[in-house]
């Protein structure tokens, strides 16, 4: 499934999955990449005094298959997160994504994610700094529309400015305000009100700008209405997790000239060469399967594979032969042998 030639991560943001903290670590991007030779897909948020003070190279593991590939880093200090970019440049990403959006309680202690849209001149100290320090990859920007009593008309376009002088000339927009008073993370996934308008108001204010919009988009013809509404990129989240096949299988076909349509069946057999290497190595077969439960979703049997790997999946025993018997429930003529 895997192509030799990647597009670069401007193209690929045509269509991007979103990172999402403990979902998309390199098990489920490699999942992912089975469906979408050239989507964009993001690493979970990282945090900077992590990579800089951690275990960086377990933190920013990678297989060169997952290209193209954005690293996303969590911080506000500029030095660190300088540090962070040059230590991740040795590690081939094709874009450093700075996190101006996650509204959690941890993210907000730490003085970083969309409590940092109060701040745009920090920001703007963050991305020059960042920009600085890279030998190669893109540094661009994840945000959200305004926080709190921000009223997005006024500071969206202040922060766009502010950021862009200072060299960043890709943003992807949450188009949603965060809360961080009052609503939890979860909450605020779908509470406060999508303005998509205002996102494509931003991209006609700053032609200059790659502009991608996220938020609430859950198939291809909704992304394929927002490119068509002048936007240069779509991001979708938990849509993409949940029913990749669905999400994901048409993505090359419809956004990157590709010829085929990828089923479930066919992700799902691509990925038994690299669940026997991980099982090889000492791993764990629900390590992977617990991203794959959703590859049949809507499929007579779905609830049967999703059975199976979630009470068999964790045992020691557990191996290919289990993914085997998940397998056999699904119904279709296109279902793989045991």
């Amino acid at each position: 499934m895997i192509s030799e030639e990647k597009s670069n991560s401007c193209g690929s943001s045509r269509l991007s999955v979103a990172p999402m903290m403990d979902w998309t670590d390199r098990h489920c991007r490699m999942f992912h990449r089975q469906f979408t030779q050239h989507a964009l897909l993001y690493t979970e948020m990282v945090t900077a005094p992590a990579v800089v003070r951690g275990d960086a190279g377990r933190l920013l593991e990678h297989a060169e298959a997952e290209h193209p590939l954005a690293l996303q880093l969590g911080g506000s200090d500029p030095v660190e997160l300088a540090e962070a970019v040059r230590i991740a440049c040795g590690h081939g990403f094709d874009e450093i994504n700075l996190n101006v959006g996650c509204p959690s309680d941890r993210v907000q202690s730490g003085c970083f994610g969309a409590v940092l849209m109060e701040q745009p001149a920090l920001v703007a100290r963050c991305v020059a700094a960042m920009i600085a320090a890279s030998d190669g990859p893109e540094i661009t920007v994840k945000c959200r529309i305004g926080v709190d009593d921000q009223q997005p008309e006024e500071m969206l376009p202040g922060f766009l400015r502010t950021v862009s002088e200072a060299g960043v000339r890709r943003f992807t927009i949450h188009a949603r305000k965060a809360w961080l008073q009052g609503l939890s993370p979860k909450e605020n996934r779908d509470i406060p009100p999508l303005d998509y308008p205002l996102v494509v108001r931003m991209k006609q204010a700053f032609p200059g700008l790659h502009l991608s919009i996220n938020g609430g988009i859950t198939d291809l013809d909704q992304a394929a209405a927002h490119l068509a509404s002048g936007l240069d990129g779509v991001m979708i989240g938990r849509a993409a997790y949940h029913e990749p096949a669905r999400v994901l299988g048409d993505a090359d076909r419809r956004f990157f000239g590709g010829a085929e349509t990828v089923s479930a069946e066919t992700a799902v057999e691509a990925m038994r060469p690299y669940i026997a290497d991980h099982l090889a190595r000492g791993g764990k077969l629900a390590q992977i399967t617990r991203h794959m439960l959703g590859a049949f979703a809507g499929r007579p049997g779905a609830r049967g594979w999703r059975r199976v790997l979630s009470e068999e999946g964790h045992r020691p025993e557990a191996g290919l032969g289990t993914l085997d018997r998940a397998l056999a429930h699904i119904a279709g003529p296109h279902r793989l042998a045991g």
